[in-house]
């Protein structure tokens, strides 16, 4: 005799019928996926710890085909979340156990190259590094260039406001996108920005950008593009001392110095990637910084004396200057490959993303050092050291009890940190669903509401992407028990970002 199958299951059983046979109407049986072995593969995004399938997955084809869908799901008041190529670290694309995930991977197509302009129309799905490859014939590329640029989707880095290692010179992508096309919530189609010098009513570009899927689909973006300078060199520095790897980031700024990238790794993460890429890195140093300077070959090597003069002042006990590309790109290696290294010494890692003003530096590695011992695990650290994003990656093994948990909580520890020192629990991975408990730290309880705010005036019913980057009164009180005192955040005498 069978066993009876729970209420629950068969209510979503059913509410799953029902919306497959509503999509169906709108669709190709070609897209749409909904049996479990078919909704795997969409079960997490780059943050792989947490994972939960869709109740069905919509790949449209057409832009008619996204509002449609929209529709479909307004209608039977069912969540969407959009996806792009998945590789985000906060979770912002993890699906909804009871809604829809709207894949847009198949929009890949680059629409528009207008080298007098220097611009680029392309679809949502298109790779962030594809932009650059069909612009090169032109002597031209996007500058925005996350490490995941390979497989990344400029869709993606709009939902994230994604940088990269040159944004310090050339901006994050709220700096480098003029116009987003796409739909509401209601399948409505809508245009944010211009591809003028302004654009009529309220400029709302920048809330759209880094607003994580939750207040329009996109499905098109025009980005800037800007001409591939004539030189690109890159000065690798040594410290000793953490203090005087940090310093030497700040005095570089304060000397008027706009490199084109400049980066730092610990010696843990020195050590890994070296062992992985082979990029010449001192194993010695307590610091690595990668300077890079690029223009005019004359403006390269006077910016190159400049820095390295400020370097050498500040304690660099070694320095090397790229020669030629190869060994610009054999210097960059390790700092590109720095994620795939950590897992060569680890069987798992989990990835932070934290801003801090940059002469704080020094301050949060030796913070960071200690939160080892008192988390008991390990923590090797790779910054965006000209903007003050840090990147540390926590070593852990989710096979052992406990250790996920760890590092959970030696995260949220290093996140609340950067707000006490004036800084951001995010610089460009996003807030999701892994930082939205931080968020109760950053900000006061009024500020959280006009975000909400903000979120129902594009999407009342708050089904884009729901329980994401903005969180609940009930969460921020939970979570306020240990770290919230009389709705005020930590330390409220400290400027923020």
């Amino acid at each position: 005799m069978n066993a009876p199958i729970p209420q629950d299951l068969a209510a979503r059983a059913q509410r799953q019928a029902e919306v497959v046979a509503a999509l169906t109407d709108v669709l190709p049986a070609s897209c749409l996926l909904w049996q479990r072995e078919d909704v795997t593969p969409y079960e997490c995004d780059g943050l792989s710890a947490y994972r939960q399938k869709p109740m069905v997955v919509a790949l449209p084809e057409t832009e008619a085909q996204v509002a449609a869908v929209l529709r479909v799901c307004h209608h039977l008041q069912v969540p969407v979340v959009a996806r792009g190529a998945g590789t985000g670290l906060s979770g912002g694309a993890l699906p909804h156990a009871e809604g829809v995930l709207l894949a847009l991977s198949r929009f890949n197509r680059i629409k528009h190259i207008d080298k007098l302009a220097r611009t680029a129309t392309v679809e949502c799905g298109v790779r962030n590094l594809a932009i650059s490859e069909a612009a090169a014939p032109y002597g031209l590329y996007y500058a925005p260039d996350p490490s995941s640029q390979i497989a990344c989707s400029i869709g993606g880095n709009v939902a994230e406001n994604s940088g990269g290692v040159h944004c310090l010179k050339y901006g994050l992508t709220v700096h480098n996108v003029l116009q987003v096309r796409g739909y509401t919530v209601e399948g409505e189609p809508i245009t944010v920005g211009s591809l003028a010098g302004d654009c009529p009513g309220p400029d709302l570009l920048a809330a759209v950008i880094g607003s994580e899927g939750m207040l329009m689909v996109v499905t098109e973006v025009t980005v800037k593009l800007i001409p591939k300078p004539q030189l690109a060199r890159c000065i690798m520095a040594s410290f000793d001392d953490l203090r005087k790897a940090g310093d030497a980031v700040a005095s570089l700024i304060a000397a008027g110095i706009i490199p084109a990238g400049l980066e730092m790794m610990d010696k843990p993460m020195t050590r890994a990637v070296e062992d992985f890429v082979h990029a010449g890195y001192d194993l010695d140093a307590a610091a690595i910084l990668l300077c890079e300077s690029d223009g005019t070959p004359e403006e390269v090597e006077e910016e190159i004396g400049r820095m390295t003069t400020v370097l050498r002042m500040c304690g660099a006990t070694a320095t090397a200057v790229s020669r030629d590309e190869a060994e610009r790109l054999r210097f960059w290696s390790g700092r590109k490959n720095a994620f795939a290294a950590s897992g060569r010494i680890s069987p798992d890692y989990y990835c932070m993303d934290g801003t801090i003003p940059r002469k704080r530096v020094a301050d949060m590695l030796l913070s960071i050092q200690t939160m080892e011992q008192e988390f008991a695990l390990r923590c090797v650290n790779v910054f965006h050291a000209g903007d003050g994003n840090l990147h540390p990656l926590i070593l852990f093994d989710a096979n052992k009890p406990g250790e996920l948990e760890r590092a959970e909580a030696f995260g949220a520890r290093i996140l609340e940190t950067c707000v006490e020192m004036g800084g951001s629990i995010t610089g460009e991975h996003g807030v999701g669903l892994e930082k939205i408990n931080s968020m109760c730290v950053q900000f006061s309880p009024e500020e959280l509401e006009q975000f909400r705010a903000l979120r129902r005036a594009f999407d009342p019913a708050e089904l884009l992407n729901p329980g994401k980057h903005i969180p609940s009164h009930a969460r921020c009180a939970e979570y306020g028990k240990m770290h919230v005192r009389g709705g005020r955040v930590p330390f409220p005498e400290l400027a923020r970002f």
